[in-house]
């Protein structure tokens, strides 16, 4: 479990660093080197799923697969209830987040990425909110999340918050989008969590679909 100064220190080396190639070995020693098992004390609130929390700072214009890897930073980990208010109490909230910035919350063995085997065949919902609400939804949901609120079992991989000018985006992202009676479920929970209106506009798309995007934009 990382503490409260590497936490600070990583997050501040990823906000002013712009050594693209130091990152991108940084990247490659830690995914040759396994992460140790996440240690729970007996006296700590064991959660049903282990995180790990990811970040990342997008160049303005088209980013290729390859780049967006690199540019995912872990912060920290947690399997219980203390662990994560001893990393989210000394995160920067959202709304504090310069521009193109992401936070990825998602289960331990799942990375962010649409290529990531538990991502494949799923899908995200996407809720894009005006500038004032991010911080406060985002707590909202990652609380939801970890308190199994969702009531999906096994399908909920993570979620995202993207930082951009004129809006922010928050996503939820499960395991199998053709399942439609898993991903409504999901869409009504989002909304409860959210407090979202019932006018307010959800989205929901695959990650193949996204996939097959990039590409074409590249």
């Amino acid at each position: 479990m990382s503490n409260k100064f590497e936490i600070t220190y990583r997050l501040k080396a990823t906000e002013d660093s712009g050594d693209e190639e130091s990152q991108s070995k940084d990247n490659q020693k830690a995914e040759k080197s396994p992460l140790p098992s996440i240690e729970i004390s007996p006296n700590e609130h064991k959660l049903q799923y282990a995180y790990a929390l990811w970040y990342s700072r997008r160049s303005p214009g088209k980013t290729n697969i390859q780049s967006y890897d690199q540019n995912l930073k872990l912060v920290g980990r947690f399997a219980s209830v203390e662990q994560f208010w001893g990393l989210y109490s000394h995160l920067v909230r959202p709304s504090d987040l310069t521009t193109h910035t992401d936070f990825h919350l998602f289960k331990v063995g799942i990375k962010p990425m649409w290529e990531d085997e538990a991502n494949q065949k799923g899908g995200k919902w996407i809720v894009r909110l005006r500038k004032g609400l991010v911080s406060r939804c985002w707590e909202n949901l990652i609380l939801a999340i970890l308190g199994e609120q969702f009531m999906v079992g096994e399908e909920i991989c993570g979620a995202v918050v993207s930082i951009r000018f004129q809006e922010d985006i928050i996503c939820v992202w499960n395991k199998t989008a053709s399942d439609v009676t898993i991903t409504a479920r999901i869409r009504d929970t989002l909304r409860r969590v959210l407090h979202l209106p019932p006018t307010a506009t959800m989205e929901y798309k695959t990650h193949n679909d996204s996939l097959k995007n990039v590409h074409r934009n590249l």
